[in-house]
């Protein structure tokens, strides 16, 4: 296993839509391992393969309580088949935009059908976190950010942030330090 590079908003990346898995083998298997230590690492509770530049449908996650043991979970080619009616709102981050977290109403419970790390064709019904995480993640796959569920203000000044952000990096300017 190793740890990946995360990319950050305002990488284009960010934004294709994944290819799907053709099969699940060995090398799949060893990428989920390496997503699964680089989410562990950052810390967070899931991780899309195009965060790691990698345009697949695959996601890795951990929605188990931080005081007890890990519970990774792999999807490769998720698709979410349901959706309830009844909404619910978390409060969400995302390890490509960093230290930014906001409110995203999401359907409270989903059907999700996948490939496991064997290869095997899976259903889970999901609700509170889980389903709020496999949603997150998902969009990912298609390319869309948590940003693009806020309203068109909110998502245009974290954008501009993160732009502002990339550009001073690339100039060479240290954006952590304070101005004197």
């Amino acid at each position: 296993m190793s740890l990946r590079h995360i990319i950050t908003l305002p990488d284009p990346r960010l934004r294709l839509i994944c290819e799907p898995v053709a099969k699940v083998d060995a090398a799949i298997r060893d990428l989920m391992d390496d997503m699964l230590e680089t989410m562990y690492e950052a810390p967070g509770i899931g991780l899309a393969a195009i965060q790691i530049a990698v345009p697949k449908r695959i996601i890795v996650l951990d929605t188990s309580p931080k005081e007890g043991p890990p519970a990774p979970m792999v999807f490769a080619n998720p698709e979410i088949v349901w959706v309830s009616p009844e909404k619910r709102i978390y409060e969400e981050g995302c390890l490509s935009i960093p230290d930014y977290y906001e409110e995203v109403e999401r359907p409270e419970r989903i059907r999700i059908k996948f490939l496991d790390r064997e290869g095997s064709e899976k259903e889970l019904e999901a609700d509170g976190l889980l389903a709020t995480c496999l949603q997150h993640e998902v969009d990912h796959l298609n390319g869309v950010l948590f940003i693009d569920h806020l309203s068109r203000l909110k998502r245009s000044r974290v954008i501009k942030k993160f732009e502002k952000a990339a550009k001073m990096e690339a100039d060479g300017i240290d954006s952590d330090r304070p101005f004197a």
